[in-house]
């Protein structure tokens, strides 16, 4: 059966990856992929996170399966990192959650339920977005259409544009939105806009699937539940895919979730049901480790506040070479204006690169972006900074 099989593409993020593995150049650059690297272009573990281990391993005392849903402390506390303690929603029991392997498992069962549960459904996805969303739902048997979301002539967000596209989507449809650090752009809406677009959604009768992936990256982990928090005082039901990946470090651990939020707690009980069938076909019940790792930390206060910190110096660090980037190539004469980046959020940026010009950077510089134009900023260091602005202002 084998013989006629055909060679895949190659992910259009990963396979750069292996492009980068493979390069020689000992200045190779890679800012395609979506890791956080330090100062030395290391991925670090954190130090709760080895502290965390460090009690689990101690105190670990089974290999048993977890439940389909995961352990109940660690959904409990992505709840209350989302909505905050003691949230109407969730004293209310408004809210179930589902740990899932990793944002994209979430993300995965989110499109599953929404094709078996809702059939007929389409899906709405910001124009640009994560290259991997359209793969995911249409995989799992959903329509993937589009709204307006950035305008390039500022390289900001068009909202007049966003909210004339929202106006569009029929009723009973999906919309995904993210939640903060959108991605790829790095641009988010204010908390003003954020509630006019939960006004938009309850007019249409639109159910909106927030992806959440950078809880932290951007402001803060409370001030970026801000949109959220807007949405839910708008919205009564919602889809909501968190990850730990990022603002914990915890990228091999695929520790993510699946939060749903209801008209109250039976209702919730009853979509869980059936987002439990859901993760029974595909993986039976998630991974331990990662969940272990974020629940420990979560429920101690000292282990918590140490892991905001640790969190702020990412935030701050590529906040720092979002400012280095454009600063250094306006002291090199590049006359296309860079300055939007410094208003982004995140780790990522839309660079307005070209495709052709991102070409020219990985084989003459072996500096690798996606063909997008996006750049992970994270991927930045001081040390690395002038040569990729002597690069980019060559190919401009």
């Amino acid at each position: 059966m084998f013989e006629n099989v055909q060679i895949a593409p190659p992910d259009p993020i990963l396979g750069l990856t292996e492009m980068f593995k493979a390069d020689s150049n000992p200045d190779k650059i890679n800012l395609s992929v979506g890791v956080y690297q330090d100062a030395q272009g290391k991925t670090p573990v954190l130090a709760t996170v080895k502290e965390a281990e460090k009690r689990i391993l101690e105190q670990e005392n089974s290999k048993g399966y977890l439940p389909m849903t995961g352990e109940p402390v660690y959904c409990a506390q992505v709840q209350e990192l989302l909505f905050g303690a003691g949230h109407e929603i969730i004293a209310a029991k408004r809210a179930a959650t589902a740990q899932c392997p990793g944002g994209t498992g979430a993300l995965r069962v989110a499109g599953d339920y929404l094709h078996i549960v809702h059939p007929g459904a389409k899906i709405w996805l910001s124009n640009p977005t994560w290259a991997n969303h359209n793969t995911i739902f249409q995989a799992a048997g959903l329509e993937c259409q589009s709204y307006d979301y950035r305008d390039p002539k500022s390289n900001g967000l068009d909202f007049e544009a966003m909210c004339a596209s929202i106006k569009t989507i029929p009723k009973g449809d999906v919309i995904l939105l993210h939640g903060c650090c959108h991605n790829p752009t790095g641009i988010d809406p204010s908390p003003e806009q954020w509630a006019q677009i939960g006004d938009l959604l309850v007019e249409q009768g639109v159910l909106p699937l927030v992806d959440f992936a950078y809880q932290g990256l951007a402001d803060g982990v409370e001030e970026d539940r801000a949109g959220l928090l807007e949405l839910c005082k708008k919205v009564k039901q919602m889809l909501i895919c968190s990850s730990f990946s990022k603002n914990f470090g915890l990228y091999r651990e695929r520790t993510g979730a699946l939060t749903l939020v209801a008209d109250n707690a039976e209702q919730a009980a009853t979509v869980m049901s059936q987002v439990k069938l859901r993760i029974r076909y595909n993986y039976s019940n998630p991974p331990s480790h990662g969940g272990q790792i974020v629940a420990t930390v979560l429920s101690d206060p000292q282990l918590k506040a140490q892991w905001l910190e640790e969190v702020a110096e990412i935030r701050n660090r590529i906040n720092e070479m979002r400012h280095l980037f454009v600063k250094t190539l306006k002291e090199k004469g590049v006359e296309q204006d860079f300055s939007s980046i410094i208003e982004q959020r995140g780790m990522f940026s839309f660079s307005g690169l070209t495709k052709a010009q991102v070409e020219q950077l990985r084989e003459r510089y072996s500096i690798y972006i996606v063909g997008s134009g996006r750049i992970n900023v994270a991927g930045m260091t001081p040390s690395n900074m002038d040569r990729l602005c002597e690069a980019i202002k060559s190919v401009l």
